[in-house]
């Protein structure tokens, strides 16, 4: 029955109202500045009191006092009396002295969204006589923001006393009118939202498109805001701090990436002057943040700073920065032929949030010129939501397509990168061939899917030596990787000629002229132990923990006349030998520290797998080759 009754008083509310409800005008009211308890009594003397009618709010008088004089009488006959206050601030509601209701924090005036409260009349309060409403509030209407959530939270006293369940319609009614004029928006922006969640998994599947996150960010902060604001107008139960938190952050966000996006899907880098601008922008929300943190307690200076001046300064940076899209996508004839669908959206996007932003400007009081904003706002704030919601849906399609094809791009470059490298280990052995009257292990770890170092041991047959060379090509990735084939290739043709590493090298270099630059080592070892080694700046080898001293040469490819000697020496039956590539040596770790000659120097002796192994875990940066070589 009661709900029956609820929904016929939503239905009739004109007609319920006229029989029992009592509204209290503000001409039936007076306030005063001040926080006196005793302000609440009903003997109390109102000759210096101000009529409420005439009231205006003073962010540097935050504490007042309302009292009101109305007749109760007829409320005798209703089941449920009550007294329904409609207010943004933090309040404590007397009738005839006694306190029946408060909601809020007197000490800073925030209070809750849920603005419309109804509070039960005890029977003994109810008489003849007129009765006194007194008011304790500390006041919040002087809240530092404008938009759709100003308007919200910015709603003037208003009291009115009835049957509580007549009271609970006539809420509801409010809520459904409210919730109507932001349904709309809500929808579409909740769109755009959905399409936000799906740019973001699109990103950490593919973390090199920074305009997936930036403009799944844009979109977050748009339905933020929005939400944010449909919850606002339905009443919710969270504070007015809470509420500007999110619109504070929504509207942060947004300003900070929205530009940036349309940056990015143009590939140019943003100006100066707009970076500037979005760093100044951000300094215009400070009055916010000092309300969401101090409410009523703030400077009183902070509200007339705000309105006169750093709003509509926000306001004006924002219509101007609505613009840059246009000039991120100039000449619009020289945007590549991919992109022009997307830049056309880009463009109308920036275009709809261009006429937002003038309409907004328009609540700024300008000679001449009306408030746009208090007539439309809530309808362009609609259909600017079906634009964006619209535009967003063709953008994320373009942009879907696009990541497709540069998915199936990276997919056709991972398989020759695949290939590259097989080839590559090909040429470089996992498995040494037979070297009689030596022991030698290698590992060979590069950096990335195909690397620049370079290495191969080849037993000599005609004399029953070992020519081992090794090396390091300037540079990372495919290139070099190739370059290092192409080495390796031409050392196995100079093998079948000559076997002296001096002559090797020569040959080497005389390939390179022109190619790159490449560091190498080459060494002939007979099965007596006698070395022969040439070096072309490539890094010496360690014989037990000691460097091998050697004379200074250009690495190959530098120079076409460059020589390179040959140095003799004796290794002994108990002596081991290192050859590495900078790898090592250059490993990196998370604090920027090298590996070093020192640590390396350290573990000379070991095998190659741990020589490597500590390379690596040390924090590897480039390809890592390690050699270990002992006689029999």
């Amino acid at each position: 029955m009661r709900k029956t009754f609820l929904i016929l008083a939503c239905l009739f509310p004109a007609a319920f109202a006229a029989q029992s409800i009592i509204t209290v005008p503000p001409q039936q009211c007076v306030w005063r500045t001040g926080d006196d308890p005793a302000w609440a009594a009903s003997n109390l003397d109102e000759s210096g009191w101000q009529p409420y009618s005439a009231w205006t709010a003073n962010s540097a008088q935050p504490h007042l006092w309302v009292r009101c004089h109305t007749y109760l009488n007829s409320l005798h006959s209703v089941a449920q009396p009550a007294i329904q206050v409609t207010l943004y601030s933090a309040y404590q509601l007397y009738l005839n002295g006694a306190l029946i209701g408060a909601q809020g924090n007197l000490a800073n005036g925030n209070s809750s969204v849920n603005a419309i409260r109804s509070w039960p009349i005890p029977s003994q309060l109810l008489s003849a006589s007129p009765a006194t409403l007194a008011l304790r509030i500390t006041d919040r209407i002087t809240i530092p923001t404008t938009g759709p959530i100003g308007s919200l939270i910015k709603s003037p006293l208003q009291i009115r006393a009835g049957d509580a369940p007549l009271l609970d319609a006539l809420r509801a009614q409010t809520i459904l009118s409210r919730e109507s004029q932001h349904t709309a928006a809500t929808i579409y922006f909740g769109i755009v939202g959905v399409i936000a969640v799906i740019l973001l998994g699109l990103y950490f599947y593919d973390r090199s498109r920074s305009e997936f996150l930036l403009l799944s960010i844009s979109c977050l902060g748009l339905t933020t805001l929005r939400l944010n604001e449909f919850a606002t107008a339905s009443l919710l139960n969270y504070s007015v701090s809470t509420c500007l938190a999110i619109a504070l952050a929504g509207n942060s966000v947004l300003s900070l990436v929205e530009t940036p996006f349309f940056f990015a899907v143009a590939r140019r880098r943003m100006p100066v002057f707009i970076i500037v601008l979005l760093v100044v922008m951000q300094l215009a929300f400070f009055p916010t943040v000092v309300d969401v943190f101090l409410a009523a307690n703030r400077p009183p200076w902070i509200a007339p700073l705000n309105f006169a001046f750093l709003r509509p300064f926000q306001t004006v940076v924002h219509t101007l920065l609505s613009l840059a899209t246009f000039y991120a996508f100039w000449p619009y004839a020289a945007v590549p032929r991919r992109i022009r669908s997307l830049a056309a959206l880009c463009m109308l996007w920036s275009a709809a949030d261009f006429v937002w932003y003038v309409v907004e400007l328009t609540s700024t009081p300008l000679p001449g010129v009306p408030n746009l904003f208090a007539r439309w706002g809530l309808t362009l704030l609609s259909a600017r939501g079906f634009t964006i919601a619209c535009l967003l849906s063709a953008l994320f399609a373009l942009l879907f397509r696009d990541q497709r094809q540069v998915t199936e791009e990276r997919a056709l470059l991972a398989g020759e990168m695949a290939s590259a490298r097989e080839i590559q280990q090909y040429l470089i052995p996992e498995k040494l061939p037979p070297t009689p009257g030596l022991v030698i292990h290698s590992v060979y770890q590069p950096s990335r899917e195909v690397g620049g170092d370079f290495f191969q041991v080849l037993p000599d047959p005609r004399d029953g030596s070992t020519l081992i060379v090794v090396g390091d090509v300037a540079g990372k990735g495919l290139q070099a990787g190739m370059l290092a084939a192409l080495i390796v290739g031409a050392i196995r043709t100079a093998f079948k000629f000559t076997s002296d590493p001096g002559s090797i090298l020569a040959l080497l270099n005389e390939r390179l002229q022109g190619r790159g630059l490449v560091t190498c080592q080459a060494m002939r070892i007979d099965r007596n132990g006698n070395v022969e080694l040439a070096n072309a700046g490539h890094l010496p080898p360690y014989i037990n923990g000691e460097e091998l001293a050697l004379e200074g040469a250009f690495p190959l490819g530098a120079l076409p006349t460059a020589t390179f000697s040959t140095q003799r020496f004796q290794l002994s039956a108990d002596e081991s030998l290192l050859l590495i590539s900078d790898g090592v040596i250059e490993a990196r770790n998370t604090s920027g520290e090298l590996f070093g000659f020192e640590r390396t120097r350290a573990i000379s002796t070991q095998s190659a797998e741990s020589i490597a192994l500590a390379a690596q875990e040390f924090g590897q940066d480039d390809d890592i080759t390690v050699i270990t070589l002992a006689r029999a």
